[in-house]
């Protein structure tokens, strides 16, 4: 009887996986973000549009909101509309910058897992 075919090594090079952004990778912020994303460049939303978008207390949003504030990831702008106070939510240049990266680092995780299974044996 032979011996199984040897399982190459894996590689004694420490490969160190690229780090998520901590601001943009808590689900309820990634769901703000999102939902801002889609928005062309200097579209804004109102904070109950984007409540009911994101499905979220005025509480939880406001708090969210403020981590991505003082990031620099969102832009709050409060007026009035007639009498009414307002307040409007908009991703900045950095914050959507910080979103394609966000995103391009997830792919690079992925497709290293992806690369990782195919080279497993069967």
């Amino acid at each position: 009887m032979s011996d199984p075919a040897p399982v190459p090594a894996a590689s004694s090079e420490p490969t160190t996986l690229p780090t998520l952004d901590p601001v943009i990778h808590a689900q309820a912020r990634l769901r703000v973000v999102v939902s801002l994303a889609t928005l062309a460049g200097d579209d804004r939303l109102s904070f109950p549009r984007l409540q009911e978008l994101v499905e979220m207390t005025a509480g939880n949003l406001s708090t969210h909101l403020r981590k991505l504030e003082e990031a620099g990831y969102v832009r709050l702008t409060k007026t009035y509309r007639r009498r009414t106070p307002v307040t409007y939510v908009a991703l900045t240049r950095a914050g959507r910058r910080a979103f394609e990266d966000y995103t391009a680092t997830l792919r690079q995780l992925l497709d290293r897992t992806d690369n990782d299974h195919r080279r497993e044996p069967t």
